[in-house]
């Protein structure tokens, strides 16, 4: 039995653009938010239109006053060395770190982030970040000032989309996703006392030429965000509810990132790897 044909028994009814926006509205979810939308679409149930049904309706609950972001992460622009889903041969390596193409934010797909957020990236008016691994795309009043600018260093830091959304006190919606999906978590690690750091690399374009560049980065621990996930919605105001038939959460990401960023403190686990 194909996804399609369990997202029909699961779902008692007809998910469709208007019910999507009601469900939204019914969540919290207002004209002008600024918003940043983690997402799985087989948990919304059967959805008429699909990922671009989804995309529609959250536009259309946060108004061209408002501003959606995404996570549009492409990490196969990155050392094969590293690659582990699947690896590949290392007699392969050489030949593919001086063939790959340049990130092109224009044209690169989505890895591992979904059919919404691939639906997203493709719309009209939505503009992506030029991160090569970790990019974002944001639609809305506030498109440019979230994507613009974001550093090769460091990229869900200081000067990512991420840190952006924290300065305007933007919102989290985790749709059918837990807290291992949660990327702002990522900026509560970096701005955590302890942490590691990594080289990685990533073909990029520098006055108009192909380079293979390398940048830094942190070790990021996502095995920790569920736990952490538990004992931030323990401590925090998060509104749950249904979207279609997805079970859904909105919290504010500066109340995230700041439990997040206390809790690695405190627990004193990032020195740990």
């Amino acid at each position: 039995m194909n996804n399609e044909w369990k997202a029909i028994e699961r779902t008692p009814f007809v998910v469709t653009v208007d019910s999507l926006v009601e469900d939204f509205r019914r969540l919290g979810i207002r004209p002008g938010m600024t918003l940043l939308v983690h997402s799985s679409l087989s948990a919304i149930g059967w959805v008429n239109g699909g990922p671009v049904a989804v995309v529609q309706a959250l536009m259309e609950a946060v108004t061209e006053d408002g501003t959606l972001v995404m996570p549009t992460h492409s990490g196969e622009y990155s050392d094969p060395a590293k690659w582990q889903n699947p690896p590949v041969p290392e007699a392969w390596w050489d030949t593919i770190r001086a063939t790959m193409p340049a990130f092109d934010p224009a044209v690169a797909p989505t890895r591992g982030m979904g059919r919404i957020v691939e639906a997203f990236r493709t719309f009209p008016g939505v503009i992506r970040s030029s991160h090569p691994a970790l990019s974002f795309a944001a639609w809305g009043k506030l498109a440019h000032q979230v994507t613009d600018a974001h550093g090769l260093d460091f990229g869900l830091g200081e000067r990512s989309p991420l840190a952006r959304i924290y300065e305007l006190d933007g919102s989290v919606l985790l749709i059918g996703v837990g807290h291992d999906s949660n990327t702002s978590l990522h900026l509560a690690e970096n701005r955590a006392v302890r942490r590691t750091q990594r080289t990685e690399y990533a073909p990029i374009l520098e006055n108009g030429q192909r380079v293979w560049k390398a940048f830094q980065e942190i070790q990021f621990q996502t095995e920790l965000f569920e736990e952490i996930g538990r004992a931030f919605e323990a401590d925090r105001p998060v509104v749950t509810g249904a979207v279609g038939v997805a079970e859904c959460r909105l919290f504010r990401q500066r109340d995230a990132v700041d439990f997040a960023a206390a809790w690695l403190d405190r627990e004193g686990r990032m020195d740990s790897l």
